[in-house]
Order: C-alpha cells, then structure tokens, then sequence
C-alpha cells in the first residue's frame, strides 16, 4: 500500500435547503459518499481510504454504514474550521509508507477511475497533479471601474479533483499558517513555489451542491 486519499466531507447541506448534509443525501440507492469512497476502493482495493467528517457527524455515518452495510475500510478523521485543517487532520492519519496522497471532495462521487489513475501516475512523476476540464461558456472580467470585458477562454481552465501529490510534499505545504486565497490543495502546495502539472478531468465530475446538482 503507497497510495492513500483524503475524502473531505465536511459539506452541512444549507443550499439543498435541508437539515441533512449533502453528502449523507440518498443517490441511486444510497448516501452520495459511499459512491465517492467506491470510486477509489474500486481504482485501487489496497489504498489507504481517509474520510474527514465533522466530529458531530462521525457517530451518523456510523449509523449509515450499519444500515446501508457498508464495509469498505476507512480511516476516520476529524475535521477542522476550515478545509485547511480538514486536509491537515486527514494528512495526520496517513499510514507509514505513503508516496502519493490525493484530496477530494466527498460530493464528487462520478469522479472517472481513469481520471484517479492520470492524477496518481501524474503526481509520481511531477509530484502534483490536478484534474481539468475546458470551460466552454463565454467568461468576463469584471474591471476595478465597475465595467467588464471579455477574456480569452482558452487561457483558463476548471478545476476538478482529486488533486494528488506526493505526500511528502502535500506535508511540508500544511506546515504553513492557514491564509484566505487558499482556495484548494494545489494553491497550498504553490505557495511554497512548486509546479502543478494539469490532467484531463471527466466533465461529469461535478461538485454536488444544490438541489440542480442533485438531479
């Protein structure tokens, strides 16, 4: 075992408008995280498996892996404030002998395992990698006098995960002090100067968000 994934699932569900957590929401039979976690159990059965809940959530998803008989193996983490201190929490319950580490978010269960296995074989070689996809709307700038232009799509690109690494790497990035622009694992690892390498994403892998996404 020398591949590992940190599932960050710390979503409380306010814009589906219900008092359930998104990612405990019923899809196809079951919560929208066992799909997640299958994704990965099915891309590799022998990596390490770390779901970060909140600590009020911890005991529920025990509850729903006994009614739904669920039995993937999983580590549980506790997760923090922010996104940030989730990873940092999940990053602390890796096995020895870990070389890669991906994060991702638990509400993206129609991640392709092909797109897992471009961003493990990514990382390996480069060190990060993260998935995209093109951006096929027309997108605008919005300029500091309160007008706006157009701006080239072909120059940005739509961020996906899992975003992978090498975990020693993902590590020394979390020993820097949380900041506000970090916006994903790959700005973290940034900051301290290191490349991303980018992969092709799956367009289905949407983040699960609203009532709209759930459909």
């Amino acid at each position: 075992m020398n591949r590992a994934v940190i599932i960050v699932a710390g979503g409380k569900g306010l814009r589906m408008g219900g008092d359930v957590p998104k990612q405990f929401l019923v899809v196809d039979g079951r919560p929208i995280l066992m799909h997640t976690i299958e994704r990965f159990h099915e891309y590799d059965p022998d990596m390490q498996i770390i779901v970060v809940l909140p600590k009020s959530q911890i005991d529920y998803w025990g509850e729903l892996c006994r009614q739904y008989g669920f039995g993937i193996p999983l580590t549980i983490a506790e997760g923090g404030a922010e996104r940030f201190h989730s990873v940092k929490n999940g990053l602390a319950a890796l096995f020895d002998g870990i070389e890669t580490v991906g994060v991702h978010d638990g509400v993206r269960p129609y991640v392709s395992r092909d797109v897992i296995g471009r961003c493990f074989e990514e990382a390996a070689v480069s060190g990060a990698a993260i998935p995209v996809i093109d951006v096929f709307e027309t997108l605008r700038e919005l300029l500091p006098d309160g007008s706006s232009r157009t701006v080239p799509r072909a120059n940005y690109r739509l961020v996906q995960t899992p975003q992978v690494f090498m975990t020693e790497l993902l590590r020394k990035a979390y020993q820097q002090d949380f900041c506000p622009q970090f916006t994903d694992d790959a700005s973290v690892v940034e900051a301290l100067g290191h490349g991303i390498a980018l992969v092709a994403g799956n367009r289905e892998n949407i983040k699960i968000t609203t009532k709209a996404d759930l459909s």
